[in-house]
């Protein structure tokens, strides 16, 4: 079972799966609900801290280089200008139900490089990413626990 929770964790923090991929992933494998929400949730909620911290020293080393700051700053101001409306619409609150839609592309990894990539306030961006995860993760749990119990009804348990 160690080796189901050390998974939970990695699918947790990795962009593809997040805990989209974590919670059905412990739960499938036998660990009840509420453990299989924590472990996804909590390994969800360092995304931010380590993208944060991964993207600012990258850019750092990488702003030196001429090629690299060209196209970053094009880079940015395209995306500043395309979503710069949106964001000055919706702001935090935006980027947490962005986080908690648990859709492909969307989530902790996405909107954490959105906050970081658009300049916004990286102490506000966590807290309102945190949230949005809290939320995907309620979100991805029901859908597991009612889709389990819907599924109940079509399959039969027999005891050996």
């Amino acid at each position: 079972m160690i080796r189901t929770y050390l998974l939970t964790l990695l699918l947790g923090i990795l962009p593809i799966s997040e805990l989209r991929g974590a919670i059905p992933y412990a739960y499938f494998k036998g660990s009840p609900l509420w453990l299989s929400f924590l472990l996804g949730v909590l390994s969800n909620a360092l995304v931010p801290l380590l993208g944060f911290l991964f993207f600012n020293t990258l850019h750092n080393l990488l702003y030196k280089w001429n090629l690299y700051r060209k196209f970053f700053d094009k880079t940015v101001a395209r995306a500043r200008v395309k979503v710069g409306d949106k964001v000055s619409k919706y702001g935090l609150l935006g980027l947490m139900l962005f986080v908690a839609v648990p859709l492909p592309i969307t989530g902790a990894w996405t909107g954490t490089i959105g906050a970081w990539v658009l300049g916004l306030d990286k102490k506000k961006s966590i807290l309102f990413i945190l949230l949005g995860v809290l939320i995907a993760g309620v979100v991805v749990s029901t859908v597991i626990y009612t889709g389990s119990s819907i599924a109940s009804i079509f399959t039969k348990t027999i005891y050996i």
